[in-house]
């Protein structure tokens, strides 16, 4: 029966939905206690005499002469729903709002969360028919979506942005890398600015960043900050303290997170960006920490950052901020009146000056909209593929990561791939984390004899505090600089900022970044924690069989 339900929805949706109407968006399982705010979504022109919408056991019809020219949307309840996405729905099916009109009942069409169907009738003929889990997905707060004929493209869930691909021409671009000249360009960008600073930032911990923000505001910037309001582990102290002089100096300091209002729009908000008098972005893989932004001559993680001049470009973003940036989920970070101190960090010799170049192409993307233009960038590869991360995590057991997979995938058409990760004891204790990935991946290469390699960074031997990075180069001509971590929930559920920046100069920088730490990471003279653990295992085997030879030599 499902089969045919889904074939007469191709059908329909092939020939065109009677007078091109047709449900495009639902969701049964909103945030709210009783789900008072579920609604659904109708899309075309024309009129809906005739049109009767059901779940097959209750339904409604519309008020005679009713015409959709766009969208129309209904919800059960026009207050609820309006609580929750900050306007008015078109209709309600259940209480009887003075404000909002209402259809015509027939029982009660109540969407059940975890299996249910609608029905979309014209007089007696089946028009359109979705059902879940046949067709959809359900989880609770997420929002259906039909597009270009498909159900669900990615994950949506509610108060999330449907951003579409952009790109950009002839935009000016700064390249720098952590830590050798991250704070040189930050300071640089927010000492220029004149009007207005919009700061998203997943982590701020860094006083002395805080203080170019508030001598901005001192002399007139509007700026406003936005941070995370739930990282992982907590908010440090340092952050609330951070949060605390801005907030007296007069610097908006908002907090997204889980409110009695609404349930906070991504898992977690981890762009790292800022956009400045709507004409300049500075994004990069690094919080505002003493470790992403390390003043000169001290150490810190390996990341890279642009900042970039184009007013549609930083449009793009500001539309972003703004949208991110309201909502029941958006709250006032007071902070505490702490002092956020500052870290001590080990002297670093500085290798890398920032690079400009002029007339560059640039994409942004952004998590989870337009996330599937990294696996894009790696499959359109022709000759290499230079990746380095913090970390990869397969989907499942069984399952590669999906970027991981497609440079693997490239490496088997002939491209020359290498993998480059962190080897941070937090991210290598583990027993399954960067050293089993790397041995995974060079098990595959050789295995089938692919020009792929991966390798655990050398963080002591280039005196890096950690790989904190995000980047991918291909073909020496575009650079993936983002926020992005490479597991399951980065791409799909948080918010997340980067850009692919087109041009051989830029490529050629963060080409030659990249090979200094790959070439300081031997694969055979680094000792690197696979090795270490190896070494105590036989220790520990060692140790048992001296005890077990000593006892029997006592019996």
């Amino acid at each position: 029966m499902r089969r045919i339900a889904a074939t007469v929805l191709l059908l329909c949706l092939l020939a065109g939905t009677a007078g091109g109407i047709q449900i495009v968006e639902f969701c049964p399982d909103p945030y709210l206690p009783g789900d008072l705010d579920e609604y659904l979504v109708i899309e075309g022109e024309g009129t809906l005499d005739g049109f009767v919408l059901s779940d097959g056991e209750g339904g409604y019809r519309f008020p005679p002469g009713t015409r959709v020219d766009g969208r129309l949307v209904v919800a059960r309840s026009g207050p609820a729903f309006e609580q929750t996405h900050g306007y008015p729905p078109d209709f309600e099916s259940e209480e009887r709002t003075p404000a909002v009109p209402d259809v015509i009942p027939n029982g009660n069409l109540l969407m059940a969360n975890r299996a249910d169907e609608l029905l979309l009738y014209r007089g007696t003929d089946l028009v359109q028919q979705v059902a879940w889990p046949d067709d959809v997905r359900p989880r609770e707060g997420q929002v259906h979506y039909l597009a270009d004929g498909v159900w669900d493209p990615r994950p949506l869930a509610i108060g999330q942005s449907r951003l579409s691909s952009a790109t950009f021409d002839d935009v000016a671009v700064t390249a720098f890398a952590a830590p050798d000249c991250s704070r040189e360009v930050f300071l640089a960008a927010v000492a220029g600015a004149e009007r207005e600073i919009l700061a998203n930032v997943y982590e701020f911990t860094d006083p002395d960043l805080a203080e170019t923000l508030i001598r901005a505001r001192e002399r007139g910037v509007a700026v406003t900050v936005l941070l995370e309001g739930g990282p992982v582990g907590g908010i440090p102290p340092e952050e609330r303290a951070v949060a605390g002089t801005l907030n007296r100096s007069g610097v908006v300091v908002l907090s997204m997170t889980t409110t009695d209002a609404a349930h906070a729009k991504y898992r977690y908000d981890h762009a790292k960006y800022l956009v400045i008098d709507a004409g300049t972005v500075l994004l990069g893989s690094e919080n505002f920490k003493p470790g992403g932004y390390p003043a000169p001559g001290l150490q810190g993680n390996r990341g890279w950052g642009v900042s970039l001049e184009d007013p549609e470009l930083a449009a793009y973003f500001r539309e972003v901020f703004l949208l991110d940036a309201a909502g029941g989920d958006i709250v006032p970070a007071e902070g505490t009146a702490a002092d956020p101190g500052r870290s001590w960090a080990p002297a670093y010799t500085v290798e890398f000056a920032p690079c400009r170049a002029e007339g560059a192409r640039v994409t942004p993307v952004l998590s989870p909209d337009t996330s599937a233009l990294v696996t894009h960038l790696i499959e359109g590869a022709e000759e290499s593929i230079a990746i380095e991360q913090a970390y990869i995590t397969n989907e499942t057991a069984y399952d590669l990561n999906p970027y991981l997979a497609a440079a693997i995938n490239a490496s088997r058409r002939g491209v020359a791939v290498k993998v480059l990760l962190d080897s941070a004891w937090f991210n290598t204790e583990g027993d399954a984390d960067n050293d089993e990935m790397v041995g995974v991946v060079n098990r595959i290469a050789a295995a089938e004899g692919l020009p792929l390699e991966a390798r655990l960074a050398d963080i002591e031997a280039n005196n890096l505090a950690k790989i904190h990075n995000k980047g991918v180069i291909v073909d020496g001509r575009a650079v993936l600089v983002s926020s992005i971590n490479w597991n399951a929930n980065s791409p799909a559920f948080n918010r997340e900022a980067g850009v692919i920046v087109e041009h051989p100069e830029i490529a050629a920088y963060y080409t030659q970044i990249f090979l200094d730490d790959w070439n300081a990471s031997k694969a055979d003279d680094a000792p690197g924690p696979d090795r270490r653990k190896i070494v105590a295992a036989a220790c520990i085997l060692i140790g048992l069989l001296a005890l077990y030879l000593y006892r029997r030599e006592r019996a």
